[in-house]
């Protein structure tokens, strides 16, 4: 059956394929963004706007563990659809052995480095002695945590690259079920405010993983671990590193796009401003993470038919993306200008922090509608071994125009200029990205006129 599941990439209906994989890969990315949202929503309305500021404070260390996890996570779901593609199961199985391997001694390293270092790391974010506190005690309970959400994404990509959608996306549903009654019963029951929601997180990741790993070790999967394969080997990391290193390097920077806007904020506004940053994160997070599930369903069928050199369909495969993506973050930017205040409640009560978000939301989600054009663009390139055009295409809006625009827009219009570096960074980001992709399918338009 798992076998049926391959070769029907090459063969079926692109827009079923895309709905059959990207249904299931939207639910889990959303699941997995409902981690976060449902913390911030506890943390906001039980703890207070000093807690869900302190939050925001954490977002650069997480992105830091998220660019670790998809260094590996996102070059292993790229791999094995191409060489799936390719009939090569065996490689297949090579490619997974090493992702966990890598995931476990990356995880390792980087749990030991922050904890070490989280105070210098959360002031260099721009946590105040308000903040500091509970940015420091969510982040010491949450970073076993961050090890085993990257060893879930990891081995849940390549689950949905063998022929699992639906399984996958089943995995991830059980565990955010489990945080919302976690959440609930260790803050509200147990009074134990950001570090229960920490708590919460790490016990729901950990049953996450395990269903994964247990996929892995069935004999029926196409894909399993073997004897062996855990071994790293140079040609098999570098393949990894090479495709995962766009995303990895775009999570990376957005750290220190991070920690500018914080201390910008910090410098032109309040701590109730850095908890509408963070506030405006989650919210656009939420539309990010659909498209990003979008991009997850698209990657198998384009990594595949790309393998097989079926070049046509990859390219019918990117255009619907692009069309379903673009709907998402219309929609999203339409009701966030709207409803602006009404998105600020959904997180707090304090009416500060509500005007504070307002502001925000109205201002940084003017160009928003573009963003699933360039994050289904950096997908593309990452799905076709492009890492090149991938790595720039990502750096575009979220570090080469936005840092010049945080550094230098306060300094003449002040706490908006801050805001505003959001929407202009997107607009010329889409017009490089534009003419790249232009560049890249005429050369697809020259091979495909020797393909089916």
């Amino acid at each position: 059956m798992a076998d049926n599941n391959l070769d029907r990439l090459a063969t079926g209906s692109i827009g079923k394929l895309l709905w059959e994989y990207s249904l299931p890969s939207v639910v889990g990315m959303i699941v997995m963004a409902l981690y976060n949202v449902v913390d911030r929503i506890f943390i906001g309305q039980w703890v207070g706007p000093d807690a869900i500021a302190g939050l925001a404070i954490t977002f650069p260390v997480m992105n830091l563990t998220t660019a670790i996890g998809v260094l590996v996570g996102v070059g292993a779901s790229a791999r094995s659809s191409i060489v799936l593609g390719a009939g090569n199961v065996r490689q297949a199985e090579q490619i997974l052995g090493n992702t966990m391997t890598l995931t476990l001694i990356n995880g390792i390293v980087y749990i030991t480095a922050f904890a070490y270092f989280i105070n210098p790391l959360l002031q260099l974010f721009g946590a105040s002695d308000v903040t500091l506190p509970y940015a420091r005690e969510y982040m010491l309970i949450i970073l076993p945590g961050c090890l085993l959400t990257n060893i879930t994404y990891g081995l849940n990509n390549i689950m949905r690259a063998s022929g699992y959608p639906n399984r996958a996306m089943i995995t991830m549903l059980i565990g955010a079920a489990l945080n919302v009654v976690l959440d609930a019963i260790f803050i509200n029951v147990f009074n134990w405010g950001i570090a229960g929601a920490a708590a919460a997180t790490d016990i729901s990741m950990a049953v996450t993983s395990v269903f994964v790993l247990v996929h892995f070790f069935r004999k029926t999967s196409t894909v399993r671990f073997r004897r062996g394969t855990f071994s790293l080997k140079a040609k098999v990391v570098l393949g990894l590193i090479s495709i995962g290193a766009a995303p990895a390097i775009v999570n990376t920077a957005s750290c220190a796009v991070n920690a500018l806007a914080n201390n910008a904020l910090l410098q032109f506004g309040t701590d109730r401003d850095i908890g509408a940053a963070g506030i405006m994160i989650t919210y656009t997070s939420l539309m990010v993470t659909i498209v990003l599930g979008i991009c997850q369903g698209m990657q198998p069928v384009i990594g595949y038919n790309f393998g097989a050199k079926l070049l046509h369909r990859l390219k019918k495969a990117y255009f619907l993306s692009v069309v379903a993506a673009s709907i998402i973050t219309f929609s999203g930017a339409f009701y966030g200008m709207l409803y602006p205040e009404d998105v600020a409640r959904i997180f707090t009560s304090d009416a500060d922090l509500i005007a504070s978000t307002g502001r925000a939301l109205s201002q940084c989600l003017i160009v928003f509608p573009v963003v699933g054009f360039q994050i289904i663009s950096t997908s593309f390139f990452q799905s076709i071994g492009k890492a090149t055009e991938s790595i720039l295409v990502g750096l575009l809006r979220q570090v080469i125009f936005l840092i010049p625009l945080l550094i230098f827009l306060p300094r003449f219009i002040g706490l908006d200029g801050v805001w505003w570096s959001f929407p202009a960074s997107d607009a010329v980001a889409t017009v490089v990205t534009a003419l790249l992709l232009i560049k890249q399918f005429k050369y697809l338009n020259s091979m495909i006129s020797g393909t089916r």
